[in-house]
């Protein structure tokens, strides 16, 4: 059910923090990260990178999350921000609010804070004056 290379996308792991490892401090990442240990700090992929951070149900991250993409299986306590898209499988556990485009939620995943909608960047373009439309049998009177 979960797994960003099943509809095509990248799932390259390009950095790996074992499961026996605390890095303290925050880490700036582009490409693929996969967390199994614990990261005391935020974790944050370089603009339009097109990173993805999975983080597997033994790993942790006590800090915010700034990234495209999110495989959670594990736990992050702290704001995260997806600007594309979050799986949350059946083990995550996220304390703070989650911001998102796109989400899916397995059976089992807690979110203890807001789930937050963050639709496009920008909105659709439309003509700058729209006239009403008229329902059939209506003309505009004109006074001239």
């Amino acid at each position: 059910m979960f797994g960003m290379g099943r509809k095509g996308n990248s799932t390259r792991i390009d950095t790996v923090i074992g499961e026996h490892t605390v890095l303290e401090g925050d880490v700036h990442f582009s490409g693929g990260l996969h967390i199994d240990g614990t990261v005391k700090g935020d974790v944050i992929a370089e603009p339009g990178s097109g990173a993805v951070l999975t983080v597997s149900e033994c790993g942790r991250i006590e800090g915010d999350v700034r990234v495209p993409q999110l495989v959670l299986n594990g736990s992050v306590r702290g704001e995260v921000h997806a600007s594309e898209r979050v799986e949350l499988a059946c083990r995550a556990q996220v304390t703070g609010n989650l911001y998102y485009r796109l989400i899916e939620m397995a059976a089992g995943a807690q979110v203890n804070g807001s789930l937050v909608h963050e639709g496009a960047s920008e909105p659709e373009a439309g003509p700058a004056h729209e006239e009403p439309v008229l329902p059939a049998g209506l003309s505009r009177a004109s006074n001239t």
